[in-house]
């Protein structure tokens, strides 16, 4: 490492309703392993603030505030960091509830569109298995697979064969909730250009999540226009990018002056290939960096 300290800047907690620990046991994690910071980016929520500043604070691991806000931009689904943000500013409050409502509209609807597709799965099941919180479609597989009557189910029988059960929901997903499938809804979600235009209110750094992913697939033009419009750094270390494309997405952060940053992704059972300290390459000098751009 060039500078003090391994971080890990995208863990999600309990508050993200896909992510299995709290904010609590992430900090835990976190000491365990050696990490001088982590940020928790729940998925459009700063629920786990600020339990889990008061965790770092008693553990001695810097905990850095943060949200991944689920937005569209150019028909894609675009997720997007605010590290250092103000968790109670009205901006964030502004941007919470209006995510919350558009999601929580799609999960019910993807849920009706499953019940006409036959399977048996009632949305107050899904709710209370999210405990209040809209589920993402990879939630809604999850419960939907979790029940031993979909065991017997023959449209679902490929998902339990042992080389698949681990991506089980994954799978799911992009049988049934993706373009074109049989349970599609259209993204209704934020757009990437309000939360950019309202992230100096938020007083986050706008960091875009795994650019690779295959539902984004950033292009350098995409980049160039979103940094006009106050992008401020790339996820280039995650692990949802194979070698060639971490080395793309630092080369293009590089060259167009965006703070290089790592994250893990870590939820737990849910990604079950992506275990706490899987990425290695955050270092102190990521936050330092973040922290200059501050607005």
């Amino acid at each position: 490492m060039t500078a003090d300290g391994v971080v890990d800047l995208h863990l999600h907690s309990y508050f993200s309703c896909d992510g299995d620990y709290s904010p609590r046991d992430l900090v835990s994690m976190a000491r365990e392993h050696g990490f001088r910071a982590i940020a928790i980016a729940d998925h459009d929520t700063v629920a786990a603030y600020p339990e889990a500043l008061r965790a770092g604070e008693e553990a001695g691991v810097e905990v850095i505030p943060s949200i991944e806000i689920t937005t569209v931009f150019d028909g894609r689904e675009f997720h997007l960091q605010l590290p250092f943000v103000n968790w109670r500013s009205q901006a964030i409050r502004y941007i919470v509830n209006y995510v919350a409502e558009s999601r929580l509209k799609e999960a019910r609807r993807r849920v009706e569109l499953l019940k006409e597709q036959g399977f048996n799965l009632e949305w107050e099941e899904v709710w209370e298995k999210c405990a209040g919180i809209p589920p993402l479609g990879v939630k809604i597989a999850r419960v939907l697979l979790e029940k031993p009557e979909s065991r017997q189910n023959p449209l679902l029988k490929k998902y339990y064969d042992s080389d698949s059960q681990v991506f089980a929901p994954y799978l799911f997903y992009q049988d049934y909730f993706t373009e074109g499938k049989p349970a599609f809804v259209p993204k209704n979600h934020i757009p990437l250009e309000e939360v950019l235009r309202l992230a100096p209110e938020t007083e986050g750094v706008p960091v875009l999540s795994h650019p690779g992913a295959y539902f984004q697939q950033t292009t350098r033009e995409d980049l160039v226009f979103l940094k006009s419009l106050g992008l401020q750094g790339l996820e280039v270390y995650t692990s949802y990018h194979q070698p060639e494309q971490t080395e793309l997405y630092r080369r293009l952060a590089e060259g167009l002056d965006l703070v290089v940053t790592a994250g893990s992704d870590f939820h737990g059972q849910i990604k079950p290939r992506v275990y706490f300290g899987l990425i290695k390459d955050g270092n102190y000098d990521m936050v330092e960096k973040l922290r200059e751009r501050k607005s």
